[in-house]
């Protein structure tokens, strides 16, 4: 069993927490990777999401060897028998935390900003990670918890080893784990994506939780997508005047919490673009991770959302653009060149265009295909689809830039290109 990221992660683990939706929650992140899960926890909960800082104390020979953690507030964990295991010195134990507490304290300082730590006191905490493998993290931000008033602390995560209760019982009230497979070498191995978190995503993710409304106008209204008998959630957002539509599609159905995609959603509704992100699967079907590769019927959801926005006020009008990433955008391309589809513009960012490969003599929707230069396998791939392709058609390889344009400022270019190419070919209402 694998998840696609940790959005998807984080949905799957929020279904096992809905039972304490009705009590006083705060979900609290471990930074980096564990804050992305988090955020879609407190999402789907609608509680207060914060972040809780702590540093494994790694072996200085073997730094990806836990001897133990700290926390905020003082707190420290030492494994002696590492310790001792390692031939770790006191004089080694103590550089290594002075690093870490460093390191703890301008991480507290980042990620808050101006904003307090959240009260916990006589609160449910609810500490998500995006997995447990030694625990030592996860048992000091468990201390923390309960050092700062919790009166409930819940240890979340979406993959732990099977023996994961009886290291971590002593610390946490309740553990919740989506998989706890038998046969566990690394967190990651059980994700299709596990890239690095930068800080600039965790920052986001606590911006956009912060916020008095969890959807403000700048993030649009949720809304309910109809599309072939289901209904699929999705965000909406409308300038006023609206130039065009731009409908987004993710293959693994992430796209209405995807911060890469809320991030070109941003820049595309600066350009006067209303945007609609909607996940493209149910939760359920996300689980069969066949069906992300699955294009005709990712395809025919988008036929019938497109549809669905030709029944709607105020969009009806707008001529439609479609943003693909991942398998979405041989998606959006298969939707293009769907008879009645209509659509104006196609851009691709990080796709997998050839996974259309045979209906895309028939796109006639003029088409930007982007891809990170340092992304060599799916960049050879979007080559081939871009001679397949008879329409007006371009390639914009992004310098530096890998799969997920993580790289700073890769993003921001990637948005600026679709912005250009749906300003210059949708139409605004007559």
């Amino acid at each position: 069993m694998t998840f696609a990221n940790r959005a998807e992660a984080g949905r799957r683990l929020a279904a096992r927490l809905r039972h304490l939706g009705e009590s006083d929650v705060v979900v609290l992140g471990l930074p980096r990777g564990g804050v992305p899960v988090a955020a879609e926890v407190a999402a789907a909960l609608q509680t207060p999401l914060d972040v809780i800082v702590v540093r494994k104390l790694g072996v200085p020979a073997q730094p990806e060897l836990g001897m133990g953690a700290i926390g905020e507030d003082g707190v420290r964990i030492v494994n002696r028998g590492i310790v001792a295991q390692a031939g770790v010195s006191d004089t080694e134990l103590a550089e290594v935390e002075r690093r870490e507490r460093a390191e703890l304290e301008r991480r507290a300082r980042r990620f808050r900003m101006e904003r307090p730590r959240l009260d916990l006191a006589g609160r449910v905490a609810i500490i998500v990670d995006d997995g447990i493998a030694t625990g030592s993290t996860a048992r000091a931000a468990c201390q923390v918890a309960r050092a700062q008033g919790a009166a409930r602390v819940v240890l979340a995560v979406p993959i732990a080893p099977a023996d994961w209760t009886a290291r971590m019982g002593d610390v946490a009230d309740e553990l919740v784990a989506v998989e706890t497979p038998r046969t566990f070498w690394a967190i990651g191995q059980f994700y299709d994506d596990f890239t690095q978190t930068s800080d600039g995503e965790v920052l986001r993710c606590l911006e956009r939780a912060s916020r008095p409304e969890r959807r403000s106008a700048a993030d649009g209204t949720e809304t309910v997508v109809q599309s072939g008998g289901l209904s699929l959630a999705g965000v909406l957002t409308v300038p006023d005047p609206a130039a065009g539509l731009v409908v987004f599609a993710h293959g693994s159905g992430s796209s209405r919490h995807s911060p890469r995609n809320r991030h070109v959603a941003h820049v595309l509704n600066g350009a006067g673009l209303a945007t609609l992100l909607f996940d493209l699967l149910t939760p359920d079907e996300e689980h069969d991770r066949a069906n992300v590769f699955d294009i005709e019927l990712l395809a025919r959801r988008l036929v019938g959302t497109i549809r669905w926005t030709r029944t709607r006020p105020g969009l009806s009008s707008l001529s439609l653009g479609l943003f693909g990433a991942s398998t979405g955008a041989a998606a959006a391309l298969w939707a293009a060149a769907t008879p009645g589809a209509d659509v104006a513009a196609v851009v691709s960012r990080g796709g997998r265009p050839d996974l259309a490969m045979a209906v895309l003599p028939a796109v006639t929707a003029p088409t930007l295909l982007i891809v990170g230069g340092r992304d060599e396998q799916v960049l050879e791939l979007n080559r081939r689809a871009l001679a397949a392709l008879g329409c007006e058609r371009r390639l914009e390889v992004i310098p530096g830039a890998t799969h997920l344009f993580e790289e700073p400022g890769t993003l921001d270019r990637a948005a600026g290109l679709a912005s250009g190419w749906f300003s210059a070919h949708l139409q605004p209402p007559g």
